[in-house]
């Protein structure tokens, strides 16, 4: 099923207007069951964009079932339940709210559900009685056995399942037993932004932004920036976002400090910028259009699937990556670079590339405008409001 395109104003390519489902006005009701703001996590602004666009494309009402734990949890009034991990309560309340709605949509994570492996999610779906549409945030290249029977259990009782990537989906239906004719890919969602130019004044800015821990790679850039001395005063790195609330409780900022301390010992600290400041989306879209390039220098080869890659991309910024599956897939349309992963020599380069060759970041600026129309956020909430359709159609058959 096609959407219908009512722009109301179009600049550089990029959707400026409203996304009208042909079904408006007969479309159903949806639960979503996720981790929800405040939350300070990628699946609940995740979650909280796809209830936004579904909304914006006419879904008949939507509830917000959010997994929270005990004394947390969101006061948005879109809000009608909280899973809380480890409650019968909390589960038998929430499957009730979850069959007074047409549809369930579930962001699937396997650290925010109770039980081994995030196994209680399958305890609640034996209380829920309408289809269920599974997003899955995570595809374990190498998954624990409980992850495996986690996921195959869920493809099992799921009516469609939804990978974010073309190689999350390749991923799951060969290394999973499970039924490949119930998978599909739906992009990735992200805010569609104004277009703003890249400034051609002053040094190039690098910007590495999200929650702060062990994995992020940031050593590796500031390593970087030690192998090019000749761009000295040439470009600035930021690293933005707060320490990861997990990282933050387990070992404080040793990480954060690690980092200061190595761009001091290698003499370019007055090139790398801190910034742990929590900012809203708006301010968050600023900071993005204020730098040249976005570097995800990320550790793990397993990502399958990256909002910040996407917020990027969407964003106008080109991209500097370590070879990760998602970041391969996206970059290959020519908005980026992938170097291999914990390769300094490889980002100096990269970085120098963008440095030295404005016209190579320009055309890789330019690049990324095609790409925006089809990650808005009301584009990726049609799609699954035109899943909810087939299934609907199927189960009429």
């Amino acid at each position: 099923m096609t959407s219908t395109m009512i722009p109301i104003n179009s600049q550089h390519g990029y959707l400026r207007g409203a996304l009208i489902h042909p079904s408006f006005g007969k479309l159903p009701s949806v639960a979503v069951l996720s981790t929800f703001p405040p939350t300070q996590c990628g699946l609940a602004t995740f979650a909280a964009a796809l209830a936004g666009g579904l909304q914006e494309v006419g879904v008949a009402s939507l509830g917000v079932i959010d997994v929270a734990e005990s004394g947390a949890g969101s006061s948005d009034p879109r809000v009608v339940a909280r899973l809380t991990p480890h409650s019968v309560k909390a589960r038998i309340e929430a499957a009730r709210h979850i069959n007074t709605y047409d549809y369930l949509f579930i962001q699937h994570e396997f650290g925010i559900f109770g039980g081994t492996d995030g196994d209680e999610v399958l305890t609640l779906l034996e209380d829920v009685y309408v289809p269920v549409v599974v997003t899955l945030h995570t595809v374990p290249l190498s998954p624990s056995v409980g992850q495996r029977q986690v996921l195959e259990a869920l493809a099992q009782r799921a009516d469609v399942l939804i990978t974010m990537s073309n190689a999350a989906r390749e991923r799951f239906i060969n290394g999973y037993d499970i039924d490949a004719e119930k998978v599909v890919t739906i992009p990735h969602g992200a805010t569609v932004p104004p277009f703003v130019p890249i400034s051609p004044q002053g040094p190039v800015s690098l910007l590495t932004w999200g929650l702060l821990g062990p994995g992020k790679g940031v050593e590796w850039v500031i390593d970087a920036l030690a192998m090019t001395p000749e761009l000295r005063g040439k470009v600035t790195y930021t690293i933005a976002g707060q320490t990861h609330p997990k990282v933050l409780l387990r070992e404080g900022e040793k990480y954060r400090n690690m980092l200061k301390r190595r761009a001091e010992l290698l003499g370019v600290s007055e090139m790398v910028h801190f910034d742990d400041e929590y900012r809203s989306l708006p301010s968050l879209m600023e900071l993005i259009q204020q730098s040249h390039c976005v570097v995800l220098p990320y550790d793990s080869h397993d990502q399958v699937t990256s909002g910040v890659l996407v917020d990027a991309v969407v964003a106008g910024r080109p991209v500097i990556a370590t070879q990760f599956p998602h970041a391969e897939e996206l970059l290959s349309q020519g908005v980026g670079i992938t170097v291999p992963h914990r390769d300094s020599v490889a980002l100096a380069h990269a970085i120098r590339k963008v440095v030295t060759e404005p016209h190579t970041l320009a055309a890789m600026m330019n690049a990324t405008i095609p790409i925006a129309e089809e990650h808005s956020w009301v584009s990726v909430a049609s799609r699954y409001a035109s899943v909810a359709l087939e299934i609907s159609e199927k189960n009429l058959v």
